[in-house]
Formats: structure tokens, C-alpha cells, sequence
């Protein structure tokens, strides 16, 4: 282990300084994003109020989608003493457990290079502060890193515990082996066993690469490692199993695991070069030079077959396309795809972008005219995407917001544009693409002089552009929830008709009846707001509806002008964006799904299994 100076130590300093600016500004300035972070910060927030810690609720049912362990940070942050006076949003709780793991995830990886810079490592601080910007600043961590769900959170202790996996393969101190497989069993808490099959996965084939697998095996110790890390896991499935029954294994294991491997739900249907693309996106610029590092990791891991294996402490680069290609595998041969998926893999992909400026000591003719190549072609990723930002301030009618699709942000364009989000964007990624084209020119490769442009970027024109889109998507839909409030009657229900917005449920604190927009959901809404019962979010049993004689109804334009809901004969309140509030006598509600079930021969859908019932 190399020694760690106060110089280091600066450094270290200095990324945890970038991650806080990079993760944490402006992080609860926005409203939630519709429409699973909704669900979680409600499932999180219902822990803190109710004092139910095991079971996540999100309006009034158990939320099973995922282990506790996002909602239980979520739940700590609600449960600050006064939390509503200076996270009058509540997003910033939400989306603390995100910010957070990726700004320890990212810290860590610095402090991984400060202690072990790799072979013929031009300047080992620098490299340091590369790899930990690689990941803070791949656009999937930026957008992850301040969305209220768990991949960041699994990105974050599952990359912390491979990183503690090799540096214990590295330099196995006593019992120092033992951390990493604690870090798993939060890993597992927070996704499910996806993160032990990953991370099994990633040390089988760092063995295989390595051709060492006697030495791993004695220093990680696997099989004592797998008995603490289910441990500190599996008491709480237990413990749900005995409170909820069957119901919780058939959608947690069932459904959100087994059958969203084994087949496509929810239409993410994907081809098998899917997550090549996602590789792709998620380095972006830098990209080229990921390809570059997989491409010298790849002869490295055959001259270990071939010779022998590689020095313990030089082996990151290995160690990195290992655990990059079991995520790429393993969720390529998965049934249903997603781009968050993709996660688990950028802090290796990182660290291989991080070793991008050694390649170049290396003087072979073939070798340095393949880092030229991939070094120029991240200069003209830079350069595209700043063509992209900078041509519709010449060329209004060119953006690309243009077709975006949302008939809730119908102005989102016009006001991008004359935001000057686009023109401080353009500016700071061309500045970067100069930057690359002078450095190079000049023989003086630094990655970190490009990247340091693109922080700008990030807190110039990223973080702004999602002020306008909450301002055009969320914003309305908070009037609506306040209004809704001051409007209730006592015992009045709440439903929501067309299109669901679980953030009306955070946002009201009362439980929302959703329904979509057919003929039999008018049929469904009239049987539960007399039948279905559901859990308050103080934990108290949410009655049948008793001493109203209405409902309001939260209602978008395209659904209020369909005839069976015209029948209603509703009194409209409030308008706000495409939503209007309705207010329907339950009488007329009754008389008109009678009516549709004796003429229609419809029958209610809302007893059947739903998964994903909300």
C-alpha cells in the first residue's frame, strides 16, 4: 500500500468538495418527478410518519418493488425535526440516499487511486480527480444522482463493495475482508440479490482474467463473505415474509425480480445490443477513450493467460473490465432492459476512462496513433453536442426539444431558448473541445482540463433545464394538490382520472383512488370509494367513504371530453396546466356505472392481481 501525504489528503478533499457541488446543489429545488420517485419519497415519508419501519407504504398499500433500505434513509432525513420548513418540496430527502451514496462512491474511487496509481501513471493525483469526474460526471450519475429511486443507491454500495473487494485482494489486512461483504448485505438491502449475483459474477471473471484464483479466494474469502452479507439481509425478508405472507414473495421475488428478468414488463422491450448503446451514452464524450481502455485491458488479461498474472496492485485496469462486463452480460440476457441498469457498471468504466492519459507513455507507432484516434473522436463528441446546443440560437426552428412530445410542456422549447440554457451548454462544452484541440497540439494530454468545463456545464444548463421542465410538467400539479386540500370537505375521497401522477399523493398526503380513462373505471371508481379500504399515512385504517356525498376528481383535458365521463355531470372547481378538478355527486357516480354494467354488460377490474397497483 502506498503512503497517503496531506497532499493527499487535499486532493481527497478537493473531490468530495466537486461531488457536494456536483450532487447536492440546488438538489430539493425541484418537485418530484413523476411517476416512481413519487412512490418512493411517499413510501419513505409514510415510515417516518407512521412509525412502521418494516413495510413500505405508499398510498395506503404495501410498496414491494424494492428492499427497505431507500426508504429507511429516505424515512431518517423526513424525520429531521422541522424537515418541511427547509425541504418545503420534500425532494431533497428523497433524493438525499441518491446524492449521497454517489458522493461517498465517488470520493472513494479517488482515494482508491491516491493510494494505488496503476503502472506508469503520469501524475497519480491527477489521475485520482479524472476517474472520480469520469463517473460524478457520466450523464447517467448526473440524472440518477438526483432522482428519488434506488439505482443510485445500488450504484453507490455496490460499487463501494467491489472497490473494497479488490483492494482487499491487493493488501489483505486482518479482517479486512470482512467489510466489503457487510457492504453487500447494504447492497442487497437496497435492490435485492441482483447485487450478489453481480458481484459474484465480476470476481469470477477477475479470477478467470487474473489467473489467480487461489490468491482471491484466500484473501476475499467468498464463502464466509456470502454468510454476512445475507446476515444483514435476510432478517428482514424473513420478517416481512411473517408479516405480509405470500402476497410479498409472489411480487417481490415473483414479479420484480423473477419475472422482470425472465420476461419484458411494461413494455421495456430492448434488442440484445442494447446495452452497447447504453455503454455508449453513459461515458459520453469520453467514450472513445472507455473503448481504448477496454481494448489494453483485454491485452493485459491475455498476457496474464499467457505469462503469468498480473501484480496484485496493477491489476485495477482487470479488475474493472471484469466487474464492466458482468453488469453488460448479465442484464443483456435480461427480459426487460432499462437505461438505469446500466448503473452498476460506470464506476469501472470510470476507472478505465480514468487510466485513458497512461496509455499514451506507451511508444509503440500502433499504440499512440489508437489514443490519437479515440482522443479526437472524444473532441468531436464534444464538438457535435455543442453544434447541438449552439445551432438553434441561430437556427430557432432546428432544436431538438422541438420534438419532444408532452402536451404538458407544449412551451418548453420557446422557453429553453430564451433561458439561455442552450448558449451557456454550447459555450461550455466548445470551451472543453478547444481545450482538447490545444492540449493535444501542444503534446500536453490532460483529461482534467476537459472535464473541468463540463462541470460548468452540468451546473449551467443540466440542472437549470430540469427547473423548466418542473416548472412546465410538476409545478401544476402541486396548485392542484393545494387546492385540492383547501377544497376537501370532510371524509370527501380524492380520485385521479386518465393520466396517474403518483405526486398528488405526496403532495396531498391523502390516499388517491387512480383510475384510467374507460368506461369500466367508471365503474371501478364508484365500487371502491364504498369498498376498498387502505392504510393512512399516520398507519391508521383509511375507512370507507362516510358523510360525503361527493368525490373530487383530479381529471386531464383529454380524458374530461370523453362522453362517460361527461355523464358525470360534474362541477368543475379549478383548472391548473391540462388538469381540471372536478367535484362528483357519488349518487350520479353509482347511477351511471349501473348503467354502464346492465347496458354494457361491463363488470369491475379493480379486485384483479396488479403488481404494479397503485
Amino acid at each position: 500500500m502506498f503512503s497517503f501525504s496531506k497532499r493527499d489528503f487535499v486532493i481527497l478533499i478537493f473531490i468530495a468538495f466537486l461531488g457536494i457541488i456536483l450532487f447536492f446543489w440546488g438538489l430539493g429545488a425541484t418537485g418530484l418527478i413523476d411517476e416512481t420517485p413519487a412512490k418512493f419519497a411517499a413510501a419513505g415519508r409514510t415510515m417516518s410518519v407512521s412509525g412502521n419501519w418494516l413495510t413500505p407504504i405508499s398510498n395506503g398499500i404495501p410498496r414491494f418493488d424494492k428492499p427497505p433500505l431507500i426508504y429507511w434513509l429516505m424515512g431518517l432525513i423526513y424525520s429531521i425535526p422541522n424537515q418541511s420548513s427547509w425541504d418545503p418540496l420534500g425532494s431533497f430527502a428523497a433524493r438525499f440516499p441518491s446524492a449521497i451514496s454517489s458522493l461517498l462512491l465517488m470520493t472513494i474511487l479517488g482515494e482508491t487511486l491516491l493510494k494505488w496509481p496503476q503502472k506508469k501513471n503520469i501524475n497519480q493525483r491527477r489521475t485520482a480527480v479524472v476517474t472520480a469526474l469520469a463517473f460524478a460526471l457520466s450523464p447517467f450519475v448526473m440524472i440518477w444522482s438526483r432522482t428519488a429511486v434506488s439505482d443510485a443507491l445500488l450504484c453507490g454500495t455496490f460499487g463501494l463493495s467491489m472497490l473494497l473487494q479488490w483492494r482487499c485482494y491487493v493488501n489483505p489486512r486482518p479482517n479486512s475482508w470482512v467489510y466489503a461483504w457487510i457492504i453487500l448485505g447494504f447492497s442487497i438491502l437496497a435492490k435485492g440479490p441482483v447485487a450478489i449475483v453481480l458481484m459474484m459474477f465480476s470476481l469470477f471473471l477477475f479470477g478467470l482474467f487474473q489467473n489467480d484464483f487461489d490468491r482471491l479466494r484466500s484473501r476475499i474469502k467468498p464463502a464466509y463473505g456470502l454468510l454476512i452479507a445475507t446476515g444483514i439481509s435476510m432478517p428482514w425478508f424473513i420478517i416481512e415474509y411473517i408479516l405480509e405472507g405470500n402476497i410479498f414473495l409472489k411480487s417481490f421475488f415473483g414479479y420484480h425480480n423473477f419475472q422482470r428478468y425472465t420476461s419484458i414488463v411494461n413494455s421495456h422491450q430492448e434488442g440484445i445490443f442494447f446495452f452497447i448503446l447504453m455503454l455508449i451514452i453513459a461515458s459520453l464524450p469520453f467514450t472513445p477513450l472507455l473503448i481504448l481502455g477496454i481494448i489494453k485491458g483485454t491485452k493485459e488479461i491475455t498476457r496474464s493467460f499467457l505469462k503469468k498474472s498480473i501484480k496484485p496492485s496493477h491489476s485495477l485496469l482487470v479488475f474493472s473490465i471484469s466487474w464492466l462486463l458482468s453488469v453488460f452480460i448479465f442484464f443483456t440476457l435480461s427480459g426487460t432492459k432499462l437505461p438505469s441498469y446500466w448503473l452498476p457498471a460506470i464506476p469501472a468504466a470510470a476507472i478505465i476512462v480514468g487510466q485513458a492519459e497512461n496509455f499514451e507513455l506507451n511508444q509503440r507507432n500502433n499504440v499512440s496513433k489508437l489514443f490519437n484516434i479515440c482522443w479526437w473522436l472524444s473532441i468531436l463528441f464534444l464538438l457535435i453536442i455543442a453544434f447541438i446546443f449552439l445551432l438553434p440560437i441561430f437556427i430557432p426552428n432546428s432544436s431538438f426539444f422541438n420534438t419532444i412530445n408532452d402536451n404538458e410542456m407544449n412551451n418548453l422549447s420557446t422557453q429553453i431558448l430564451s433561458s439561455g440554457i442552450l448558449k451557456r451548454g454550447g459555450i461550455c462544452l466548445l470551451v472543453a473541445a478547444l481545450i482538447g484541440i490545444s492540449s493535444k497540439t501542444s503534446l500536453k494530454i490532460n483529461l482534467l482540463s476537459l472535464q473541468i468545463p463540463i462541470i460548468f456545464f452540468q451546473l449551467s444548463a443540466i440542472n437549470p433545464l430540469f427547473e423548466l421542465i418542473d416548472i412546465n410538467r410538476q409545478l401544476p400539479l402541486r396548485e392542484a394538490s393545494k387546492f385540492i386540500i383547501s377544497s376537501k370537505k370532510t371524509n370527501e375521497s380524492i380520485a385521479m382520472v386518465g393520466i396517474k401522477k403518483p405526486s398528488i399523493h405526496f403532495y396531498t398526503n391523502e390516499v388517491i383512488l387512480y383510475e384510467s380513462n374507460t368506461n369500466v373505471n367508471v365503474i371501478n371508481l364508484s365500487e371502491r370509494l364504498s369498498r376498498e379500504k387502505r392504510i393512512r399515512r399516520e398507519g391508521s385504517q383509511r375507512e370507507n367513504h362516510q358523510g360525503s356525498n361527493s368525490v373530487l376528481i383530479l381529471i386531464d383535458n383529454a380524458t374530461s371530453e370523453l362522453s362517460h365521463w361527461k355523464l358525470l355531470d360534474p362541477k368543475k372547481l379549478g383548472e391548473f396546466g391540462i388538469y381540471n378538478v372536478w367535484r362528483v355527486d357519488i349518487l350520479r357516480l353509482k347511477e351511471i356505472s349501473d348503467k354502464f354494467k346492465k347496458e354494457y354488460n361491463l363488470k369491475s377490474s379493480w379486485k384483479e392481481y396488479n403488481p404494479e397497483r397503485y
